[in-house]
């Protein structure tokens, strides 16, 4: 069955677990829309020759793939990493198409993820605000909300994109550092119930180097909206092998969506009630995540290091 519009392609980004490549491919495979959708697949090199053989796996998989309109593996020379494929990625493929789907090889997708994505890129490509579609939603409580509403943050479990959205994609830390007021930054963490700013200042100094936190920095320093929807189409299955600092995956173990989105909203606004619960749950986690206490705080005192180094910069003209 032909769509009313042009699908937009699934970028899939691997590197060298075999196993979850394979459920991921299986459940988008499983779609309503898959047959009619182009997927596109990054396949990063391996790091070293310990992941060889596991890198080699994954490309044997992704040779033997059906079940789509088109499938098409790019398979990396040298290792990108996570971040830099993703971004290098991400900004080929809406080039060349105008908009994007992104999904990691760690992803089990609802069977209405493609048709809730497609829609909802539809929906609002002329909307310059709108510029993130995710699909991802922890477990908040859902009564009151409708079936899908405006947020600040990105999330990346699952996500879509237009190109008029990405070009304003900037990793330049020092930029968000130098222009970022308290306000804005205690607005970032989401009134502090989380410490996204950390990221940045985590990345500035070298200590990780991820592309996310920078694209919800683009979004939010460009006054832009994040489509969520009130119960999640995805689930993250990467966490199996080491758990998480809350020694339990319960944040990650959820019933998916299995009823089609179809009230988007008019409004193009932040949902309070969605964003109080939002909220609500990051402070509810964080809170019985001991251990995460300690880097909210080290959090703090190397953004303060950060603004004072910027600031004797500033002031000494370099």
């Amino acid at each position: 069955m032909s769509y009313l519009y042009n699908l937009a392609p699934v970028a899939l980004f691997a590197y060298a677990r075999p196993e979850h490549t394979r459920k991921t491919v299986e459940a988008l495979a499983a779609n309503e829309l898959a047959a009619e959708t182009d997927l596109i697949i990054y396949s990063d090199a391996a790091r070293g020759p310990m992941d060889v053989p596991a890198v080699q796996a994954v490309r044997n998989y992704l040779k033997t793939i059906g079940g789509f309109r088109s499938v098409t593996v790019h398979e990396r020379e040298r290792n990108f990493g996570l971040a830099d494929s993703i971004v290098d990625g991400v900004t080929a493929t809406v080039n060349n198409c105008g908009k994007v789907i992104v999904v990691e090889d760690d992803l089990i997708t609802s069977l209405c993820f493609l048709r809730y994505m497609n829609n909802a890129l539809h929906i609002y490509q002329n909307e310059e605000c709108v510029m993130h579609v995710a699909a991802h939603m922890f477990n908040i409580d859902p009564e009151g909300l409708p079936d899908c509403f405006f947020l600040p943050p990105a999330s990346c479990w699952g996500w879509g994109t237009w190109a008029r959205s990405w070009r304003h994609f900037s990793c330049d830390s020092s930029h968000y550092i130098e222009n970022f007021k308290p306000e804005d930054i205690r607005r970032f963490n989401l009134d502090d119930s989380y410490d996204y700013w950390s990221q940045v200042l985590n990345n500035h100094c070298g200590r990780m180097k991820t592309w996310a936190v920078f694209w919800y920095a683009s979004v939010f320093a460009n006054d832009g909206l994040c489509l969520h929807p009130r119960t999640s189409l995805v689930r993250n299955i990467g966490f199996d092998g080491s758990g998480t600092n809350c020694g339990t995956n319960d944040m990650l173990d959820f019933p998916l969506a299995t009823r089609l989105v179809l009230d988007f909203p008019s409004q193009l606004e932040v949902n309070t009630l969605g964003l109080s619960r939002y909220e609500s749950y990051l402070r509810k986690r964080l809170k019985g995540c001991p251990s995460t206490v300690p880097s909210l705080l080290t959090g703090r005192l190397r953004r303060w290091l950060v603004s004072l180094q910027t600031w004797v910069k500033r002031l000494v003209g370099c």
